[in-house]
């Protein structure tokens, strides 16, 4: 029968078999630390980064249906329910800094947006989140 481990004869015409060291299997974990320790780090700063984009367009898109609903009915929505009732849109998005989508604020003002708006409501929304982003502003004032 062979058998495939690697045998090696010395000089001396001793048969030694082929293997890693301790102490080579220890740089090689070493290294591996490392070079993980440098990527977390980055993967991190990526995955925020990542976040802050979808959180900046669901508000876009959010700020849109609010204004198509008050120009289409002649009033603010009272609640931000009122915009997938209506239709404007399909579902809440889930804000990606809480992972929830009840999170939203949505912001009231007593000034009207258009001349023939009949009652005022909500006109702007806002993360619920209180988490600091890369620029150093709250999530809670974009």
């Amino acid at each position: 029968m062979v058998t495939m481990t690697a045998v090696k004869t010395n000089r001396r015409g001793d048969r030694t078999a082929e293997g890693f060291t301790l102490l080579e299997l220890i740089v090689v974990m070493i290294i591996i630390s490392l070079l993980a320790a440098m990527a977390v780090p980055a993967f991190s700063h990526h995955m925020k980064t990542a976040r802050e984009a979808v959180l900046k367009e669901d508000l876009h898109v959010m700020r849109q249906a609010i204004d198509s609903y008050t120009v289409d009915k002649q009033k603010a929505p009272q609640t931000l329910d009122d915009l997938v009732t209506s239709g404007y849109m399909k579902v809440m998005p889930v804000d990606p800094m809480t992972h929830r989508s009840d999170s939203w604020v949505g912001a009231r003002s007593d000034n009207y947006q258009t001349v023939d708006e009949t009652a005022t409501g909500i006109n702007d929304v806002h993360s619920g989140s209180q988490d600091l982003s890369t620029d150093g502003s709250l999530y809670s004032t974009w």
